[in-house]
Protein backbone atom coordinates (compact mmCIF):
# COMPACT_ATOMS: atom_id res chain seq x y z
CA UNK A 1 0.00 0.00 0.00
CA UNK A 2 1.16 3.40 -0.99
CA UNK A 3 0.91 6.53 1.47
CA UNK A 4 -1.27 9.07 0.35
CA UNK A 5 1.46 12.02 1.29
CA UNK A 6 3.63 10.46 -1.91
CA UNK A 7 2.81 10.13 -5.19
CA UNK A 8 2.02 6.55 -6.44
CA UNK A 9 4.37 5.11 -9.52
CA UNK A 10 3.20 5.53 -13.00
CA UNK A 11 4.53 3.28 -15.75
CA UNK A 12 4.68 3.20 -19.14
CA UNK A 13 3.25 -0.50 -20.77
CA UNK A 14 6.56 -1.44 -23.11
CA UNK A 15 8.95 -4.39 -23.76
CA UNK A 16 9.82 -5.10 -20.04
CA UNK A 17 5.68 -5.24 -19.41
CA UNK A 18 3.20 -5.42 -21.97
CA UNK A 19 -0.23 -4.51 -22.46
CA UNK A 20 -2.35 -5.26 -25.41
CA UNK A 21 -6.13 -3.98 -25.73
CA UNK A 22 -8.13 -5.72 -28.86
CA UNK A 23 -11.49 -5.96 -29.42
CA UNK A 24 -13.19 -9.68 -28.74
CA UNK A 25 -14.31 -11.03 -32.10
CA UNK A 26 -17.12 -13.02 -30.54
CA UNK A 27 -19.71 -12.93 -27.56
CA UNK A 28 -19.23 -13.10 -23.61
CA UNK A 29 -22.01 -13.77 -21.53
CA UNK A 30 -21.35 -13.58 -17.75
CA UNK A 31 -23.30 -15.78 -15.19
CA UNK A 32 -24.32 -16.24 -11.64
CA UNK A 33 -26.64 -18.26 -9.73
CA UNK A 34 -29.01 -18.66 -13.07
CA UNK A 35 -28.53 -14.63 -13.75
CA UNK A 36 -27.38 -13.25 -16.43
CA UNK A 37 -25.18 -10.20 -15.26
CA UNK A 38 -23.58 -9.53 -18.60
CA UNK A 39 -23.82 -9.93 -22.66
CA UNK A 40 -21.96 -8.34 -24.90
CA UNK A 41 -20.26 -8.40 -28.29
CA UNK A 42 -18.42 -5.33 -27.41
CA UNK A 43 -16.14 -7.05 -24.93
CA UNK A 44 -12.16 -5.86 -25.23
CA UNK A 45 -9.35 -8.15 -24.68
CA UNK A 46 -6.62 -7.05 -22.47
CA UNK A 47 -3.22 -9.14 -22.23
CA UNK A 48 -1.06 -7.98 -19.58
CA UNK A 49 2.47 -9.60 -19.57
CA UNK A 50 1.99 -13.03 -18.64
CA UNK A 51 -0.98 -13.01 -16.90
CA UNK A 52 -4.40 -14.13 -18.54
CA UNK A 53 -6.16 -12.53 -20.89
CA UNK A 54 -8.96 -10.67 -19.81
CA UNK A 55 -12.42 -9.86 -20.85
CA UNK A 56 -13.67 -5.82 -20.08
CA UNK A 57 -17.52 -5.59 -20.68
CA UNK A 58 -19.03 -2.01 -21.00
CA UNK A 59 -21.19 -1.16 -18.49
CA UNK A 60 -23.91 -0.52 -21.02
CA UNK A 61 -23.51 -4.36 -21.53
CA UNK A 62 -23.70 -5.25 -17.55
CA UNK A 63 -26.45 -5.49 -15.49
CA UNK A 64 -25.16 -2.85 -13.11
CA UNK A 65 -28.46 -3.41 -10.88
CA UNK A 66 -27.08 -6.86 -9.87
CA UNK A 67 -23.94 -5.68 -8.77
CA UNK A 68 -23.14 -3.07 -5.18
CA UNK A 69 -20.15 -1.44 -5.23
CA UNK A 70 -17.63 -2.10 -2.14
CA UNK A 71 -14.89 0.03 -0.25
CA UNK A 72 -12.04 -2.69 -1.35
CA UNK A 73 -9.73 -0.57 -3.97
CA UNK A 74 -6.76 -1.41 -5.29
CA UNK A 75 -3.56 0.08 -7.41
CA UNK A 76 -1.98 -0.67 -10.60
CA UNK A 77 1.14 1.63 -11.79
CA UNK A 78 -0.01 0.58 -14.89
CA UNK A 79 -3.81 1.23 -14.98
CA UNK A 80 -4.34 3.38 -12.41
CA UNK A 81 -6.64 3.26 -9.12
CA UNK A 82 -9.13 0.26 -9.12
CA UNK A 83 -12.83 0.25 -7.60
CA UNK A 84 -14.73 -3.39 -7.21
CA UNK A 85 -18.18 -4.50 -6.95
CA UNK A 86 -19.63 -7.60 -5.11
CA UNK A 87 -22.74 -9.50 -6.74
CA UNK A 88 -24.97 -10.28 -3.82
CA UNK A 89 -26.65 -13.18 -5.56
CA UNK A 90 -23.47 -14.97 -5.41
CA UNK A 91 -22.93 -14.64 -1.54
CA UNK A 92 -19.23 -14.97 0.04
CA UNK A 93 -17.75 -15.93 -3.30
CA UNK A 94 -19.01 -13.26 -5.18
CA UNK A 95 -17.92 -10.85 -2.84
CA UNK A 96 -14.90 -8.03 -5.26
CA UNK A 97 -15.94 -10.20 -7.83
CA UNK A 98 -16.02 -7.23 -10.65
CA UNK A 99 -13.38 -4.76 -10.84
CA UNK A 100 -13.20 -1.49 -13.12
CA UNK A 101 -10.49 1.15 -13.55
CA UNK A 102 -12.95 4.17 -13.52
CA UNK A 103 -10.38 6.62 -14.53
CA UNK A 104 -7.24 4.62 -16.18
CA UNK A 105 -4.32 5.55 -17.12
CA UNK A 106 -3.94 7.11 -21.39
CA UNK A 107 -2.34 3.79 -22.00
CA UNK A 108 -4.91 1.62 -21.19
CA UNK A 109 -8.04 4.66 -21.89
CA UNK A 110 -9.94 2.13 -23.82
CA UNK A 111 -11.19 0.67 -20.63
CA UNK A 112 -12.84 2.98 -19.21
CA UNK A 113 -16.70 2.63 -18.79
CA UNK A 114 -15.79 -1.38 -18.51
CA UNK A 115 -15.72 -3.94 -15.90
CA UNK A 116 -14.12 -7.29 -15.21
CA UNK A 117 -14.99 -10.64 -13.71
CA UNK A 118 -13.04 -12.95 -11.51
CA UNK A 119 -13.81 -15.92 -13.31
CA UNK A 120 -13.64 -18.02 -9.72
CA UNK A 121 -16.35 -15.70 -8.37
CA UNK A 122 -19.19 -15.92 -11.24
CA UNK A 123 -20.41 -19.63 -12.41
CA UNK A 124 -18.96 -18.72 -16.01
CA UNK A 125 -17.77 -16.34 -18.62
CA UNK A 126 -18.41 -17.95 -21.76
CA UNK A 127 -16.92 -16.98 -25.03
CA UNK A 128 -19.59 -17.26 -27.93
CA UNK A 129 -19.65 -16.94 -31.11
CA UNK A 130 -20.82 -13.64 -32.78
CA UNK A 131 -24.31 -13.89 -33.98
Amino acid sequence: MYETSSPKPVKIPGPDHPITITRHPGRVVVTLSGKVIADTRDALTLREAAYPAVQYIPRKDVDMSLLARTDHATYCPYKGECAYFSIPSGGERAVNAVWSYEAPYEAVAAIKDHVAFYPNRVDAIEDRPAD
